[in-house]
C-alpha cells in the first residue's frame, strides 16, 4: 500500500467514525423524545451497525492482522 492510499484510508476512517458518533448522538436525542419515531430509530441503528462493519473493514485494510 502506498503512502497516499494509506492517507486516503485514514481520512475515510475518520469520516466513518465521525458519522458513527453523529448517529450515536442522534439516536440518544431521538430516544429522549416522548413518542419517538421507532421506524426512524431502527433506521439509525441499522446505519450505525453498517458503519461499524465498514470501520472494521477499513481498519483491517490499514492495519492487517499478520500472524508472525
Amino acid at each position: 500500500m502506498t503512502a497516499d492510499e494509506e492517507r486516503e484510508l485514514k481520512a475515510l476512517l475518520e469520516r466513518l467514525r465521525q458519522e458513527h458518533r453523529d448517529l450515536d448522538n442522534a439516536i440518544e436525542a431521538l430516544q429522549a423524545m416522548p413518542g419517538c419515531d421507532q421506524l426512524q430509530l431502527a433506521r439509525f441503528k441499522k446505519r450505525k451497525l453498517q458503519l461499524k462493519d465498514r470501520i472494521g473493514f477499513v481498519e483491517d485494510q490499514i492495519f492487517p492482522d499478520i500472524i508472525a
